[in-house]
């Protein structure tokens, strides 16, 4: 059964106050979504920030099956305040120079990508977003990034095949404590406000816009 959202436009510094309080926050969404858009914006007003992209970790590895790796490799030795250079192993397989990295002490670790807020993760993730966009919207960027060449026609149907009953399963917007949107149906300001759905699983009220 489709979700239907109640939108509100609010000062996007009331969603920076809620994550500055919190120490690893998943950002989730179908592919296309707007998640890396919004984990980007999240990094960029928090100092000390960081973000990791699950498909660095996810590499050549598996398109979902990669919840071990990020927990062992990187969720748990950040939780405990360890600086964090991780080689997922198909980076060595493949010699892809480089690796993940987490600066020790990091004030706030942002996890974006497709299932980082997956069930099985719940109790390394202080906060799930879910960033939420029509699906035809979602369509037409994802179509955009195969024609760009980004991803083969085939891989993008294989990586469909394996994302749509996942995340129908998931369902991570119920279990969210924040749903963003990322296709923006009220009008606003991006460089000053976000576009969240009613009401939100917080603490405390989110002011509207005026408030």
């Amino acid at each position: 059964m489709a979700t239907t959202f109640r939108w509100q436009v609010v000062p996007f510094t009331s969603v920076v106050r809620f994550v500055a309080a919190r120490r690893v926050v998943a950002v989730d969404g179908r592919s296309s979504s707007g998640k890396t858009t919004l984990a980007g914006r999240l990094a960029a007003a928090v100092p000390g920030a960081c973000v990791v992209h699950t498909d660095d970790v996810a590499w050549h590895h598996a398109v979902l099956d990669w919840a071990d790796l990020l927990r062992d490799g990187i969720l748990q030795p950040a939780r405990a305040g360890r600086a964090v250079a991780f080689r997922p192993p198909q980076w060595d397989a493949r010699g892809r120079p480089g690796s993940i990295d987490v600066p020790a002490g990091c004030p706030l670790l942002l996890i974006e990508g497709v299932g980082a807020g997956r069930r099985s993760l719940a109790s390394e993730m202080d906060a799930v977003i879910w960033v939420e966009s029509d699906l035809d919207v979602v369509e037409r960027r994802n179509q955009a990034r195969v024609a760009a060449g980004e991803i083969t026609p085939a891989d993008y149907e294989s990586w469909m095949a394996e994302e749509n009953p996942f995340v129908a399963a998931e369902r991570t917007w119920e279990r969210a404590d924040l749903v963003v949107s990322g296709s923006a149906t009220p009008a606003y300001d991006p460089a000053t406000e976000i576009v969240v759905a009613q009401p939100a699983r917080w603490e405390f009220v989110l002011p509207s816009r005026g408030s």
